[in-house]
């Protein structure tokens, strides 16, 4: 999961750019040599003391997330074993780890994030129940083949532009068993300009009334609309089929997020 903590500026689930830089709309255009890392709009958390206090940010920017993680674990076991290996994109601060974990004790986890300061802390937010989760430093493509019985990736396909976005779903896919489940949610906002502005402003309001400053609200909101390649939910949907997924599921709508469920 990839959301910043609320009392920075980065308060919108967006992450300063500092290697992709001014630079990233021709690093998203150009050939990907195979030894490249994707390329993104943000790059991930470096600050360790940013990361440390991540635990606290995304209840405040995200409605409901105890519940998606509860939804999210529901719709993994309706099509993976109990002794399940289940692949985390994104699985740095280890929230929806912990959740997982937790609710299903014969689960094993292998955890991908770029951010080595995150996936510190999400190993320190598991406790004692990292011994069941691998964590990993790097992308899908350094990700083991698998094949595994479930994957989840929550709010972290946002910061890819659409091809990349597109790629990393195949390699999601990829990895997984016929048949077995992916669970995604990000950021996804319907209609036209005078829609989307009206979600966000939404979106701004929820993080004021969970307690983020209404400066680092509003300036979250700017970046969310500027600066992340969001799709309509019409197209995060086509994706995940021109990605080879099926039985697509729209299970959760919040303000400016959606999540889908999907089988391989």
């Amino acid at each position: 999961m990839s959301t910043p903590h609320p009392d920075h500026d980065d308060a919108a689930g967006i992450r300063h750019d500092d290697a992709a830089g001014a630079d990233r709309d021709d690093a998203a255009a150009a050939p990907r040599r195979p030894d490249e890392r994707p390329p993104t709009t943000a790059t991930p958390f470096a600050d360790p003391d940013a990361a440390a206090r991540y635990a606290d940010g995304p209840r405040r920017l995200v409605p409901g997330l105890d519940a998606l993680h509860r939804m999210t674990g529901l719709l993994l076991a309706e099509g993976a074993p109990d002794d399940a290996r289940i692949l985390v994109l994104g699985a740095g601060g280890g929230l929806e780890l912990r959740h997982l974990a937790a609710t299903q004790p014969g689960w094993r986890f292998h955890g991908v994030d770029p951010s080595g300061p995150m996936l510190m802390a999400a190993e320190q937010h598991l406790g004692d129940l990292a011994s069941r989760v691998r964590l990993q430093e790097g992308y899908v493509d350094d990700a083991p083949d698998g094949p595994y019985d479930g994957a989840v990736c929550l709010l972290t396909v946002h910061f890819l532009p659409e091809d990349e976005r597109r790629r990393t779903l195949e390699e999601l896919r990829r990895r997984l068993a016929p048949g077995r489940p992916l669970v995604v949610a990000h950021h996804s906002i319907p209609g036209g300009s005078a829609e989307r502005e009206a979600w966000l402003g939404r979106f701004a309001a929820f993080g004021i009334s969970s307690g983020v400053p209404a400066g680092n609200a509003e300036q979250g909101l700017r970046a969310v609309g500027t600066k992340l390649p969001v799709l309509t939910p019409e197209d995060d949907e086509r994706l995940l089929r021109e990605a080879g997924f099926r039985d697509v599921g729209l299970f959760y709508a919040a303000f400016t997020f959606r999540g889908w469920v999907a089988s391989a």
